[in-house]
């Protein structure tokens, strides 16, 4: 980590401000050469003209210098706040290159605060979400990440399986020596918590992963219904062709919406019926395929129409998809009502109009999405974190059977396999080609 590295941090575009950053041990060195200044305060907002190699002014702009070791990096860090644009702040980036300083690999910055002990891998794990969370209950979460939450859980399990594995080396070393009765109780009763608690935020995590990464929200039923119409409604625009035709999507449609203070992938998918043409057979077989991916489906039926067997095939769906949120609206709801809606036997089915009002629909998926983020449960963010959990489970499960055998020595084998897995999650002792791994999935300058 001997070379200086540079990026910029902030979104390329048209903006009022830019930022620059430099991490390493050139600097300062490098920031003085470009700002004509030798002494540069610490923590201090300096404005400054800046120069290129050339001795060519580049821009008039904010200067900060954070001096090791308290920076995010841990490394001397410089950033320079110039005036929005690709320009300005691609020049600063080739001035900074020109006087040695490396372009940045993605996620290096942060990469440089793991190894040098300003961060574990939950809050590094954290940023990252944070900048592409897709909703303000997400970003609380992954605030409270920052804060340490999921490492302090992960640090309270690990010193519990340690506990346990210290009972078992005691056992072991004093096997002639009396014991206290309860103590094999004790340690099933703490293993099986850890394994409850696991079972309770693996399952939380993967309901709530939608407050991250977006939910994924199919609207579903036979041809003609107004499923494009809705689409195009929710987004304001006309993105889906809309005909009178029945069948015209032949393809699934993928945009995001806000809803609320949430970010949705809306798919408009192809109607479902028995396909008579192969492009037409491969969108309802797409179609299908949107409905196991979905988070939560919209199953729209037209109520300007009477109930058919179409119809019933998109409820012979919905029955087969139980671990779904379902929403059950009768669209048309301006026109003559034919529809039987006591077929749907629904509860909480909802009348909308695509042309006219769709508002009970936006306030139902609000209120959908704010009920799944509203439990106040540890989340687990990236699949990695999941995979690690669920290592330290069936490590937990291996070692219950020699533990309740006496085979002492086996127990403390696999609750050692429990210990690592679950250190991986903010501390692990996989290797560097793992870190690059997982660091490469950040953006430029972070």
């Amino acid at each position: 980590m001997s070379s200086t590295i540079v990026a910029i941090a902030t979104a390329l575009g048209v903006s009022s401000i830019s930022i620059v950053r430099v991490s390493g041990d050139n600097a300062l060195s490098i920031a003085r050469k470009i700002t004509k200044k030798n002494i540069i305060e610490p923590r201090v907002a300096h404005l400054n003209s800046l120069y290129n190699h050339e001795n060519q002014l580049i821009d008039q702009a904010i200067v900060i210098y954070f001096i090791n070791p308290k920076s995010f990096t841990g490394e001397d860090i410089v950033e320079f706040q110039c005036h929005g644009g690709m320009i300005v702040a691609g020049e600063i980036l080739e001035t900074t290159i020109a006087y040695g300083a490396r372009l940045a690999e993605p996620g290096e910055f942060s990469k440089r605060a793991f190894l040098n002990g300003k961060i574990d891998l939950t809050k590094a794990e954290a940023i990252a979400k944070l900048i592409e969370t897709k909703s303000v209950e997400g970003a609380k979460i992954l605030a409270k990440q920052l804060k340490g939450n999921l490492k302090n859980f992960i640090d309270e399990s690990r010193e519990a399986l340690l506990r346990a594995t210290a009972y078992s080396e005691v056992m072991i070393d004093y096997a002639e020596e009396d014991m206290p009765d309860d103590i094999l109780d004790n340690i099933v009763r703490q293993l099986d918590n850890l394994t409850e608690q696991i079972e309770k935020i693996v399952d939380s995590s993967h309901r709530r992963k939608g407050l991250i990464e977006g939910f994924r929200v199919a609207i579903i039923g036979k041809p003609n219904v107004g499923k494009s119409s809705l689409l195009n409604a929710l987004l304001s625009y006309d993105r889906a062709i809309v005909s009178e035709i029945a069948g015209t999507t032949r393809d699934t449609i993928e945009e995001q919406v806000r809803i609320g203070s949430h970010i949705i992938r809306l798919i408009d998918t192809a109607g479902i019926r028995e396909a008579n043409d192969t492009i037409e057979k491969i969108g309802v077989e797409r179609s299908l395929e949107s409905i196991e991916d979905a988070d939560v489906i919209i199953a729209l039926f037209d109520g300007s129409s009477s109930f058919d067997n179409e119809d019933a095939k998109i409820l012979e769906i919905l029955d087969n998809s139980e671990d779904k949120q379902i929403i059950v609206a009768v669209n048309k709801s301006d026109l003559e009502q034919k529809f039987d809606i006591e077929k749907l036997k629904s509860s909480t089915l909802i009348e909308v109009s695509a042309k006219h009002d769709f508002k009970k629909l936006t306030d139902k998926l609000e209120e959908l999405f704010n009920n799944i983020g509203t439990d106040e449960e540890l989340m687990l963010i990236s699949t990695r974190q999941i995979e690690a959990v669920e290592r330290t489970k069936q490590a937990i499960s291996d070692a219950k059977e020699p533990l309740i055998n006496g085979e002492l020595e086996f127990f403390s084998y696999h609750l050692q396999d429990a210990v690592t897995a679950l250190s991986s999650i903010s501390k692990p002792y996989d290797s560097e080609e793992i870190l690059d791994k997982m660091f490469g999935e950040f953006c430029l300058g972070k």
